[in-house]
């Protein structure tokens, strides 16, 4: 099975590309590079969180929206927001409008702050369950990793956060490389993650 597609410049891409066109630029300046920044961590596993039961396209073409929606995913802000916040949120279009993932994100913000006192930082909390790089990515929708992050993170009052989407933020995250071998960006998310300073505090 043919396991990428042509990109636009005509080099090959992991093939889940091909679902949008929008998802190159995606695929080849974010997804599979890491990051150690907290804000970005946090937004990224909340909107991993709403794409539960939906498309990837779906909350990309509203990432903006819920940006703005979600005071840009400030840590702090969101973990203010009240039940006024909760009903702006079920009244804006420009979100995915499901209660339970709205309030799971303030819930989450909470869980962040304490996450931050105890561990240091998310990014030293998550880089830790760093699993060995594979030579050969797997395909899979969990692995042991995001199983063994799912539990700690329910553990400690997370919502929303299942294997499959904590495996879904680690790829992004560039937690792993989970680009394809024949993939033409690989070598660069590969290279990022080589010389990349894993958060100690």
């Amino acid at each position: 099975m043919e396991m990428t597609v042509t990109g636009p410049d005509g080099l090959p891409r992991c093939k889940w590309c091909a679902a949008a066109p929008e998802f190159f630029e995606y695929h080849d300046a974010e997804w599979g590079f890491p990051v150690a920044d907290d804000q970005r961590l946090f937004e990224k596993i909340c909107l991993e969180s709403f794409q539960s039961g939906l498309s990837w396209r779906t909350i990309l073409t509203k990432r903006e929206n819920f940006r703005a929606a979600f005071r840009g995913f400030d840590i702090a802000t969101v973990a203010q927001f009240n039940d006024h916040d909760i009903t702006r949120l079920l009244n804006d279009a420009g979100i995915v409008r499901h209660r339970g993932k709205i309030e799971a994100v303030i819930n989450n913000a909470k869980r962040a702050l304490e996450m931050q006192t105890a561990e240091g930082s998310l990014a030293r909390y998550f880089w830790a369950f760093e699993p060995e790089e594979l030579t050969v990515p797997v395909n899979v929708a969990t692995s042991p990793a995001s199983i063994a992050i799912s539990k700690d993170l329910k553990k400690r009052g997370w919502k929303f956060v299942g294997p499959t989407t904590v495996y879904a933020f680690m790829q992004a995250m560039g937690l792993i490389n989970d680009h394809h071998l024949s993939c033409s960006i690989r070598p660069a998310a590969h290279l990022a993650r080589a010389v990349f300073t894993r958060p100690t505090k």
